[in-house]
Formats: C-alpha cells, structure tokens, sequence
C-alpha cells in the first residue's frame, strides 16, 4: 500500500493538467472544450489508476467503471502508466502485458498508444522497447508518442514545429499522425485554425497530420456535421481524414464502445457508417505482406484503407 501511494505522488499526473489553459490551447466552443477537457482528465484518470491499483484485475475493474463511450481513453491512459513502471523495473513482471492479455484486451489500439505516451517519458531510447511489439501495431506506439509531445508540449513540437531526434525513417510518418491528433486538442476543434496550423508544417508532413486530425475528430468528438464537413472541405487530402476516422471506428467497434459523433465522423468523412468503415480496416488487413516488407506493412494497412475509402465522404 505505502509503496503504491509512493508511485502516486512520484508519478501522478493532476487532473488540473487536462485543462485548456493549463496546456495552453487555443479556447473552443462550449460543446468541444467540454468534451476535449473531459476525456483529457478521463486519460489522467486511468493513468493515476494504473499507478494505485494492486494487480491488473482490481485496474479492469475499475477501469470498467468508466462510461462506456469514454472508457477507452482510461485505458490508454492506464497503458501509459503500465509501461512506465515496466521501464523503471525491468526485472518485473509486465504490467503492459498482462494489461493486454487481460482485460485491455478490447481495448488494444489504445493500449499501445499509451505504450507510446509512456516512451516520450521514459529516461532512455526507445527502440529496444519498440521492437517487442508487435509489427503492425507498435506503429501505434509512435503515434502515441507523437500525441504526447503534442499534447504536453505544444510550444516544440506544434508551434516550432520540431521532429523528434529519437525517430528516422517511417516512424517520422507514425509520429505525425499522432501530432496530428494532438492538433485536434490545441486548437479547440476549430477547423480554419486547424488548417492553418497544419500549413506551417512542412508538406511531406502535412498528410499524416490530416490523418491524425481525421482519427481524433472520429474518437474523441466535440463537433457537429457541420464542422465535420467544414473540416473535410478544408483538407487537401480528405481520404486522410477518411482513413484516420475508420481507424476510430475500428477501435471503437473492437472495444464494443460506439458512439454517435464516430457513427457521425464516419458519415461525413468515409461516406459509410462505422460499422462499414470498420469492416473496411478489416478488409484491408487480408494478405498482408510479412514485416520484412521494403514498405512498413502498417502503411501497407493505411494506404489500402485509403484506396478503399477513395471518393467517399458526406453521406446521409
């Protein structure tokens, strides 16, 4: 008990830093603060969690306690606490894996983004932890990665800019997508700021970014179908939007947690419900290459969903 008290005051995160001034984002409407604010303090929840909880049964219980429709960002969140013990006792037991293997098993894609939030905080490079995971989903380990860095320090990474020196190669790609869905948050969910922003990046960056956007606007919400359409208008690229909204609604429908502004985004953005659009990330998945690909087989996976996708968007 004192030492996961310990764990709490050494590595807690206060409920305060979900807070848009805290953070230093840009103000939104009423409806998208609220919402962006809360699922924020959601994620800190479910990190605090995971650092007091005695074993990963007593963390799935109470992580099950949350709403349905939020419960996913309390286990990403209890994912990146897990990992962060993992990686300051490495002579344990994985409280990673027996997160994954128990009851985050639903919740699969958000736990390995946590995994990603947990890297940007541990004290050492983060390839070897990489490469324990598995080929197609621990790209969404960098992602996560990228979100934290967005989402904690926006002046570097969104307002600078900055790459991150710990990646090269694709991961560069991985972790703009997670940016991208940091941006969702800085920038209140207000589609002309979000565009602008994307436009001071680089442009072999800016499409990723719109797939980072597109999976945030899909999963965590705060807008309605006109800003969803807005936000399709504006981006050069709407099959990006499109592949990341699929990519929220296959989450949601692997961790049976749907909800109607991902049935919504989905419309709007991929021209299907969530349902369809979930099947088409399946689809999308049938013989896929081995990881010995030249091309990462994760972006064989997104590339196919956009392909899929093509020509979608704004149905009834």
């Amino acid at each position: 008990m004192l030492y996961r008290r310990f764990r709490r005051s050494w590595l807690g995160i206060e409920a305060e830093e979900a807070g848009f001034v805290r953070r230093g984002f840009r103000e939104a409407g009423i409806e998208a603060h609220q919402r962006l604010e809360s699922v924020g303090r959601v994620f800190i929840a479910g990190y605090n969690a995971a650092l007091e909880a005695p074993n990963v049964v007593g963390l799935g219980e109470r992580l099950d306690g949350f709403a349905v429709e939020t419960r996913g960002f309390a286990y990403e969140g209890a994912a990146m606490a897990a990992a962060i013990l993992d990686g300051l006792t490495p002579w344990g037991a994985s409280r990673f894996r027996a997160l994954l293997h128990g009851p985050g098993a639903p919740h699969v894609y958000m736990l390995h983004v946590g995994f990603g939030c947990a890297l940007a905080r541990l004290p050492w490079g983060s390839g070897r932890l990489l490469r324990g995971l598995d080929p197609l989903l621990g790209w969404l380990a960098v992602d996560g990665y990228g979100f934290h860095q967005g989402y904690f320090h926006p002046p570097r990474y969104l307002d600078a800019c900055e790459s991150p020196g710990e990646f090269a190669g694709y991961a560069l790609r991985a972790f703009d997508q997670g940016l991208g869905r940091s941006l969702w948050f800085a920038e209140g969910a207000d589609v002309g700021r979000i565009a602008r922003r994307i436009g001071t990046f680089a442009p072999d960056r800016r499409v990723d970014l719109w797939a980072g956007v597109g999976l945030a606007c899909g999963y965590a919400g705060g807008v309605g179908r006109d800003e969803i359409t807005a936000l399709r208008a504006a981006c050069p690229d709407p099959e990006q939007l499109a592949q990341g909204a699929a990519f929220a609604a296959k989450a949601r429908q692997r961790a049976r947690n749907p909800a109607a502004h991902t049935e919504l985004a989905c419309r709007v953005l991929c021209g299907r419900g969530a349902e369809e659009a979930a099947v088409v990330t399946d689809d999308a998945l049938i013989d896929l290459p081995g990881d010995q690909s030249a091309v990462p087989v994760y972006e064989i996976w997104r590339a196919r969903i956009r392909t899929r996708l093509s020509g979608g968007g704004i149905a009834a």
